[in-house]
C-alpha cells in the first residue's frame, strides 16, 4: 500500500515535514510511505491553465495522489488558518469535482506548530476542503504543539502518547484505503 505524505510547509527543516518522517517510522509494513516534494512548484491555480491536465507542476500533483492509496497531509498553521501553497494544491487536485485525483481517496489531516495549540484550526480547514473535493477524510487530528521541542535529535515524537495516537490515525488511514467502495457510497 502506498500512502502520499503532503507537507504544508515549504521550508526545508519544516516541523510538518518532520510529522510526515515520523509517520514513515511509524506506519505498520508493508505500507510505503511516499514524501511529495514538488509543492513549491505546483502552479497558482487558475481555471484557464487547467486544460489538457494543467501545467507540470499541478500534473505532478495529480499523478502523485492519483498513484497513491492514501493521503497524508501534515499542515502548518499561518494566520488560524492552511498555508496558501497547500491550500493551492488542494485546489488543483480537486478539478473537476465528480472527477478529481481526490475523489474517494482516504485522507488524514495531521499538524504541527511552534504554538501550543499544534495547528488545530488549519487542521480542520484543511479536513473541510478535502472533504469538499470528494475525498474520505478521517476526522481525528494529531495537534503537536511546540513543535520545536517535540522532536528527538533522530527525529521521533519524543511523546509515547502522541506517537500511540498518530499508530491509530495511520491504523485508520489504513483501514479506511483497505476498504472497496462503490461510486454511490462516495457521492452519498
Amino acid at each position: 500500500m502506498k500512502v502520499l505524505a503532503i507537507s504544508g510547509s515549504l521550508r526545508r527543516d519544516s516541523h510538518n515535514t518532520a510529522l510526515l518522517r515520523a509517520a514513515a517510522e511509524l506506519a505498520p509494513p508493508p505500507v510505503e510511505l511516499e514524501i511529495f516534494d514538488g509543492l513549491k512548484a505546483v502552479e497558482p491555480y487558475d481555471e484557464d491553465d487547467d486544460r489538457g491536465g494543467g501545467p507540470a507542476g499541478a500534473r505532478r500533483l495529480r499523478e502523485a495522489i492519483e498513484s497513491a492509496d492514501a493521503i497524508l497531509v501534515a499542515t502548518p498553521e499561518y494566520n488560524s488558518s492552511i498555508p496558501g501553497q497547500l491550500k493551492n494544491a488542494i485546489d488543483w487536485a480537486s478539478r473537476p469535482l465528480r472527477d478529481n485525483a481526490l475523489w474517494g481517496k482516504p485522507v488524514a489531516v495531521v499538524g504541527a506548530s511552534t504554538g501550543m495549540f499544534g495547528a488545530v484550526w488549519s487542521q480542520a480547514e484543511a479536513r473541510k476542503t478535502l472533504a469538499a473535493s470528494g475525498a474520505r477524510v478521517i476526522e481525528q487530528d494529531l495537534p503537536i504543539g511546540h513543535a520545536d521541542e517535540t522532536f528527538t535529535a533522530g527525529g521521533r515524537l519524543a511523546d509515547a502518547d502522541q506517537r500511540d495516537r498518530y499508530v491509530e490515525i495511520l491504523d485508520e488511514l489504513i483501514a479506511l484505503a483497505e476498504q472497496v467502495e462503490e461510486p454511490s457510497e462516495i457521492a452519498a
